[in-house]
């Protein structure tokens, strides 16, 4: 039976506007427990960041994390998938586009993220990466 992506998405991500700062967002990151967070207008999604995409497109360039906001720091290039989708094209996208997270959208509106280790968990709990993905943050 195939599976599709809402069967093992996270559901309800968290999003924030462009003009967020940095520090907001990595402040959020840190509280949540996140490594990614989607970037909205209104309901639109228009990108995603990643704690490394705060350090790599952000701090590592100096400037003031709290006068700088993600819009900057955002992935722009979005690749995503459809609820419905079957899961294999979800796995298809991430090793195409070389990711490790995509978000999920239903009619242009972010709806949740699938992530490699969502997909690890599900397929191969018993892997490296199935077993750290499922085991508690460490805080």
């Amino acid at each position: 039976m195939a599976q599709h992506v809402r069967d093992i998405m996270t559901a309800d991500p968290v999003t924030v506007e462009p003009q967020t700062s940095v520090a907001e967002v990595a402040r959020l990151m840190r509280d949540e427990d996140l490594g990614v967070v989607l970037v909205t207008d209104g309901d639109d999604l228009r990108g995603v960041v990643t704690d490394r995409d705060l350090v790599v497109r952000c701090l590592s360039r100096g400037g003031d994390p709290e006068q700088t906001t993600v819009a900057g720091a955002c992935s722009d290039e979005l690749v995503t998938v459809g609820p419905d989708e079957d899961l294999g094209q979800a796995v298809e996208l991430m090793r195409e586009h070389s990711v490790r997270r995509i978000p999920v959208v239903d009619h242009g509106h972010p709806v949740g993220i699938v992530s490699l280790g969502d997909l690890a968990m599900e397929r191969d709990p018993e892997s490296a990466l199935g077993d750290i993905s499922a085991a508690r943050p460490h805080t």
